[in-house]
């Protein structure tokens, strides 16, 4: 514990960003670096306490009150190879996580947890700066071969790892890029892409051969790679989006979020958009359905690209301002959370559902709206309609996609639809096929793609060699 007094000491120091008026006219990050002197005191509040809940609400285990302790005596080195001990990709999880390590904080009793958040980032940047994170390359070949479906933040984290203990790991990724929805979902003003790229160049580096523009499934048989590879580890993600199958469907200008949101990314990385149409909000109003993370980006996306209007709509009912400490905590408490996205613009609707959609010549023009109970059902009388030029989905996912990979290869599912495998092994039911991350558990966290990925390569590691020193 690096200052006994800390936390009676030193305030918590929010996370400061671009004003809303500047940071809208672009697509780059727009939080401030914090400074590394504030980290350290900001590392001086952590109690280390005897039992650390911020590690029960950590997926991948981070030892956090150790780093905390290492960054407030200024041990920079020591404290990124703390860090990276447990996650590969912290400057991933720095930006994007929701850091249910803070809410897990035993200073959150008081609304002031440590910025564990805000100091996992700067450690990374700084290991990065200082040129600490290099290749790590076996220095023992194993003469195994396992193939990686999918390179999102599960599949990159296990290739890495079992490249490391010496295997020949080869990544199929259907894009032109790497990164899964690191890439092509989290919009660059939380997430440069740059950064994604400079870890697939680590990788790269360390020997993971990446094959993109291939469609397992479509493009190569996965039978046929069965056979080519000693292990395979699906990874590919949940990928089929829930629908609203009302009456006006069909119209244009009613889209998927993951059909408006890679667009996007695309644009800002130069990358063709094909032969899809283009998705622009320039000029509409806007009804993004659904109020989570997705659908937030959808309203950060919708306002640079020039949407006269943004509505959000959310079927559950307002969620408190706050949460009641002692019923919730340490557990991810359900209240109202209001990202940097609705603060540059967007009217947020609670309680309420899309019934149908009207249009004119075969375009949308129209919501029509309807409050909801407690069992999601429709209240007489609570009829409405929002004009709209521009529907987006953001009602999350309900499983991988099944056509193509996941029925030809036969493997057994859950009753979610998600491929069937534990968390002691990551096997499926099909020999030789291991799962991970949202193909498996569903959709989730950045941060418990990578702890799946991490734990699945050492499950593939044991398999390949009967034992492992990757850790779990």
């Amino acid at each position: 514990m690096g200052k006994a007094t800390g936390f009676l000491e030193f305030e918590r120091q929010e996370l400061k960003y671009q004003k809303v008026d500047d940071r809208v006219r672009h697509y780059n990050e727009f939080t401030v670096p914090p400074l590394e002197s504030d980290m350290q005191t900001q590392g001086a509040r952590c109690m280390e306490c005897g039992v650390p809940y911020c590690h029960r609400g950590c997926p991948v285990n981070n030892q956090i009150p150790d780093w905390n302790d290492l960054v407030y005596n200024g041990d920079w080195e020591t404290a990124s190879r703390n860090l990276h001990s447990t996650n590969n990709f912290p400057e991933f999880t720095g930006r994007v996580c929701p850091a249910p390590c803070e809410a897990a904080c035993t200073l959150n009793l008081f609304e002031a947890p440590v910025t564990i958040k805000q100091i996992e980032y700067t450690i990374a940047e700084r290991a990065w700066k200082d040129g600490r994170v290099q290749p790590e390359i076996a220095k023992v070949k194993t003469g195994k071969k396992v193939a990686v479906i999918g390179s999102g933040p599960a599949g990159l984290a296990a290739a890495q790892q079992l490249v490391r203990v010496g295997h020949d790991v080869h990544v199929y990724e259907k894009n032109a890029r790497a990164g899964g929805l690191l890439r092509y979902g989290i919009p660059d003003f939380k997430l440069d892409k740059h950064i994604v790229e400079r870890r697939v160049q680590q990788m790269v580096s360390e020997g993971v051969v990446f094959h993109f523009n291939v469609n397992v499934g479509v493009d190569v048989k996965i039978e046929d790679l069965r056979g080519e590879y000693d292990a395979v580890l699906l990874a590919g993600g949940s990928e089929k989006s829930r629908d609203l199958p009302v009456p006006g469907r069909e119209l244009r200008g009613v889209h998927f979020a993951m059909e408006f949101l890679p667009q996007q990314n695309r644009r800002v990385g130069g990358e063709p958009l094909g032969s899809v149409d283009p998705i622009s909000a320039l000029g509409k109003r806007v009804v993004v359905i659904g109020g989570g993370d997705t659908g937030s980006d959808c309203i950060g996306t919708s306002n640079r690209q020039g949407a006269v209007s943004v509505v959000q709509l959310e079927i559950m009912p307002k969620p408190p301002e706050k949460e009641d400490k002692l019923l919730t905590w340490p557990n991810w408490p359900l209240k109202l959370r209001t990202s940097s996205s609705h603060e540059e613009g967007a009217e947020r609707l609670f309680g309420v559902t899309a019934t149908s959609f009207e249009g004119q010549n075969g375009v949308v023009s129209k919501v029509n709206c309807v409050e909801v109970d407690a069992k999601f059902q429709p209240v007489p009388g609570t009829e409405f309609s929002l004009d709209a030029d521009l529907v987006l989905f953001a009602m999350g996912f309900v499983h991988p996609v099944h056509e193509g990979m996941i029925n030809d290869l036969g493997v057994e599912k859950d009753g979610r639809g998600n491929v069937k495998a534990t968390e002691v092994d990551y096997r499926t039911s099909v020999d030789k096929v291991f799962a991970a991350g949202d193909m498996r558990r569903g959709q989730s966290l950045v941060v418990w793609a990578i702890r799946e990925g991490r734990q699945a390569a050492r499950s593939i590691d044991e398999f390949l060699m009967g034992a492992s020193v990757l850790p779990r």
